[in-house]
């Protein structure tokens, strides 16, 4: 699984209404796209829940990276985004976990997004002989597995994504809610989703990738 997105940053006065008849009118086109597991037409508004600026900020997860590629270079798609708004930087990380939460089943209104640093010196378990193993990133990077797979179960949780940028070594937490992200849900970003586009749902994989 990889996960994918972009940040178009738009201007403080930019009508989102823009934006919204955007999604409404070309969102489907990906409601069938081969090898895509999710995409989530996300966007904040300026002033409303925290965000400071006027984004529209789409994420994926892709459970064929080929079909990824095509989309990114292959004439796929993302030339339409290159043709409205320039050429963004498409951010992408390796899947560490994915969970079904209880509302899969529904439309999903919100979405939380937590970027976090890995430090460079986790706390390093030893081993049997004493010694330092190497492994304090994988016991982090579990941990984190764990509390993903707990916050799976709440029953507003669609889905629940866990995955690593190895190039700045940074953690993403990604979820999707049926209704508003719940006040207690630590994120960096909330978004409102436009539309779910979800063909490959049911391929995208259940539980840590190792």
């Amino acid at each position: 699984m990889y996960a994918k997105q972009y940040e178009i940053t738009l201007p403080a006065d930019y009508d989102m209404r823009i934006i919204r008849k955007r999604v409404a009118d070309g969102g489907h086109v990906l409601d069938d796209r081969a090898g895509l597991g999710l995409k989530a037409y996300l966007i904040r508004e300026r002033g409303t829940d925290g965000s400071p600026v006027n984004q529209y900020a789409p994420f994926y997860l892709w459970h064929d990276p080929g079909a990824m590629a095509h989309f990114l270079v292959g004439g796929g798609g993302f030339q339409n985004i290159i043709r409205d708004f320039g050429r963004p930087a498409a951010r992408h990380w390796t899947g560490a976990a994915c969970h079904a939460g209880p509302a899969r089943g529904t439309v999903p209104r919100s979405a939380a997004r937590r970027l976090t640093p890995l430090p460079d010196d986790p706390a390093d378990p030893e081993g049997p002989d004493g010694e330092a193993t190497g492994l304090g990133l994988a016991a982090l990077v579990e941990r984190e597995a764990e509390e993903l797979r707990a916050l799976a179960r709440h029953p507003d949780l669609h889905t629940a994504a866990l995955a690593v940028d190895p190039h700045h070594w940074r953690l993403l937490r990604f979820t999707l809610w049926r209704g508003a992200v719940p006040a207690d849900v630590a994120a960096t970003e909330r978004y409102e989703v436009l539309h779910l586009s979800a063909p490959g749902l049911e391929r995208l994989p259940e539980g840590s990738a190792w």
